[in-house]
C-alpha cells in the first residue's frame, strides 16, 4: 500500500482534485438548495398557475418523493456505471426539468417537473459524494474537502431561502428553477475536464427487486410523512402508507441477505460507527428542517419581513455552518474522535432552539433571533462535517455510490419526519391555544398571532429534543479514533464482510 504523507500530495494524485471539488460542491448545492429556493417562491407560482391550496404541497412532496425515494437506486447505478458518467447524466437531466418547470404553463407541468428533478438529483446526490470520497483519501486532504462539503449540506436549504427571495422579489418565481441551467452547464463543463474516475463495475447485475422493494418502501414512508401534515396521523391513508412502507422495507432487509448482487449490502449499515452516522444525521435533519419551516413562517407573517429579508435573516446562520464546518470542524478532526465534535455540536444546536422557544409576535431579531442562529449553525457546522467524513470512510470503491446514498437518504427522511410530525406539533398547539383564549372576542388577531407563536416554541422545544438525543446517539454509537496523519482514511471494508 501506498503511504501517504500531510506535506504533499499522494502519488498519482489528481493535480485538478481541489477544482474538482469546486465543481463538486457546485453540484451538491443546486441539490441541496432546490430542495427550499422554491418555498418562498410558492405564493407567486400558485397564484400564476391557478394551484388549489390543497394541491399546491405537490410542488415540495414530487421533489422529495422522486429524491428520498429513488437514492438507493441512484447511488447503486453510480457504482455500476462509473461515477463521472452518473454526475454527469445526472446534471444534464437535472438542468432539463428545471428548464421544463420554468416554463409550466400549468399546476401538473410543474409537478411533473419536480418530480423529474427528483429523480436525477438522486443520481447526482450520491454520486457527487462518492467522487468526493475516492478523490481525497489523505487525512489533512479529506478533513478540508469534507469540511467544505458539510459546510454545503448544512447551509445549502438556508441558501435556497436567500436566494429563493432575491430572485421572487427582483425577477420572478420561474427563476428560481432557471437559475440551475447556468450552474449545471458550468458543472457539467468542468466535470468533463476536471474530474477523474476508475470505471463502473459492468459485470455486476442490479438488484431489480431490492429496487422494487427497497425504493417502494423509502417512496411509501415519505409519502406517508408529507400526508400526515394535511391530513392528520390518524387517516388511513397515511396509516396505510406507514404500514406498506415498514412492510416493504422488512421484506428489502430480507432480500438483500440472500440477493446475489444486492442494492445495499448490509454490512455498510451494520458497521457501528456508520450506523451511528447515519442516525445521527437523521435525527439532526427533523430538528433542522423544523426550524427553517417555522423562522420562515414567522418572519414573513409575525415580524412582516419581505422575501429578500426573510432570506438575508438566514445569512448568519449560513456564515456559521460555513466557519463550523470549514475552520472548526475540518481542521480538529484530524487530531479528535469524530464523537468529540459530534456531541458539543448537537448541544450547541440545541441550546439555540432553547433560546428560540423565548420568542414572541414582537421579538428583537437582533438580541433574540441572531444569538440562536449562530449558536445552532455553529452546531451544524460541528456535526455535519464528520457525520460525512466518518460515514463514508473505509468503504470499498465499488460500495461508495451506495454509502453516500444512504447518507443522503437519512437526510431526506429526517427531513420529511421533521417536517411532518413538528408541524403538526405546531398547528395543534396553536389551535389548543387559540381555543382557550377566545374568550375576549375583541381580541382576536392578536390572540390569534400569539397562538401561531406559541405552537411554534413548543414544537422548537421538541426539536431541541431531538437534536439532543441525536448527540446521544453520536456519542454512544459512533466510536471512531480520529484518523491518522500519516495513512489514508480507513482501509476499505471488504466486500465479503456480512
Amino acid at each position: 500500500m501506498t503511504v501517504t504523507r500531510t506535506d504533499q500530495p499522494a502519488p498519482g494524485a489528481d493535480p485538478h482534485r481541489w477544482w474538482g471539488l469546486v465543481i463538486i460542491a457546485l453540484a451538491q448545492l443546486m441539490v441541496v438548495l432546490d430542495a427550499t429556493i422554491v418555498n418562498i417562491a410558492l405564493p407567486s407560482a400558485q397564484r400564476d398557475l391557478g394551484m388549489s391550496d390543497a394541491n399546491r404541497q405537490w410542488v415540495i412532496t414530487a421533489y422529495t418523493l422522486a429524491f428520498g425515494g429513488l437514492l438507493l437506486l441512484g447511488g447503486r447505478i453510480a457504482d455500476l456505471v462509473g461515477r463521472k458518467r452518473t454526475f454527469v447524466f445526472g446534471l444534464v437531466g437535472f438542468a432539463a426539468a428545471s428548464a421544463l418547470g420554468g416554463a409550466a404553463t400549468g399546476a401538473g407541468m410543474l409537478f411533473g417537473a419536480r418530480a423529474l428533478q427528483g429523480a436525477f438529483a438522486a443520481v447526482l446526490a450520491p454520486s457527487a459524494l462518492s467522487l468526493l470520497t475516492t478523490t481525497f483519501t489523505d487525512p489533512k486532504e479529506r478533513g478540508k474537502a469534507f469540511g467544505i462539503y458539510g459546510a454545503l449540506a448544512g447551509s445549502g436549504s438556508a441558501i435556497g431561502f436567500i436566494v429563493g427571495g432575491l430572485l421572487t422579489e427582483y425577477l420572478n418565481w420561474r427563476w428560481c428553477l432557471y437559475v440551475n441551467v447556468p450552474i449545471a452547464v458550468v458543472a457539467v463543463v468542468g466535470a468533463l475536464t476536471l474530474l477523474h474516475d476508475r470505471p463502473g463495475h459492468a459485470g455486476v447485475r442490479l438488484d431489480v427487486p431490492g429496487v422494487v422493494l427497497g425504493c417502494g418502501g423509502l417512496v411509501a414512508i415519505v409519502y406517508g410523512f408529507s400526508e400526515a401534515q394535511p391530513r392528520g396521523w390518524t387517516d388511513p391513508l397515511v396509516l396505510a402508507l406507514f404500514a406498506a412502507g415498514v412492510v416493504l422495507l422488512a421484506t428489502f432487509v430480507w432480500w438483500q441477505t440472500r440477493a446475489p448482487s444486492p442494492l445495499l449490502p448490509l454490512h455498510i449499515i451494520k458497521e457501528r460507527n456508520r450506523a451511528g452516522c447515519f442516525l445521527t444525521m437523521m435525527l439532526a435533519v427533523i430538528g433542522m428542517f423544523g426550524l427553517f419551516l417555522f423562522m420562515t413562517y414567522y418572519l414573513q407573517v409575525v415580524l412582516g419581513y419581505s422575501p429578500v429579508r426573510t432570506g438575508l435573516a438566514f445569512l448568519p446562520l449560513t456564515a456559521a455552518i460555513i466557519v463550523g464546518s470549514t475552520q472548526i470542524s475540518a481542521r480538529l478532526l484530524p487530531h479528535v474522535a469524530p464523537r468529540t465534535l459530534m456531541v458539543p455540536g448537537m448541544v450547541l444546536a440545541a441550546g439555540g432552539m432553547v433560546i428560540l422557544t423565548q420568542m414572541t409576535v414582537d421579538s428583537s431579531y437582533t438580541t433574540e433571533i441572531l444569538p440562536a442562529l449562530l449558536l445552532m449553525g455553529l452546531g451544524m457546522g460541528l456535526t455535519f462535517m464528520p457525520v460525512f467524513s466518518t460515514a463514508t470512510a473505509g468503504v470499498a470503491p465499488q460500495d461508495a455510490g451506495v454509502t453516500s446514498a444512504t447518507v443522503n437518504t437519512s437526510q431526506q427522511v429526517g427531513g420529511s419526519i421533521g417536517t411532518a410530525l413538528l408541524n403538526t406539533i405546531a398547528t395543534t398547539s396553536s389551535a389548543t391555544y387559540i381555543t382557550a383564549h377566545l374568550a375576549n372576542p375583541g381580541g382576536r388577531a392578536q390572540i390569534v398571532r400569539t397562538g401561531v407563536v406559541h405552537g411554534y416554541t413548543v414544537a422548537i422545544w421538541w426539536a431541541a429534543a431531538v437534536m439532543l438525543l441525536a448527540g446521544l446517539v453520536a456519542g454512544l454509537m459512533v466510536t471512531a479514533r480520529p484518523p491518522s496523519h500519516g495513512a489514508p482514511a480507513q482501509e476499505p471494508v471488504p466486500e465479503s464482510v456480512a
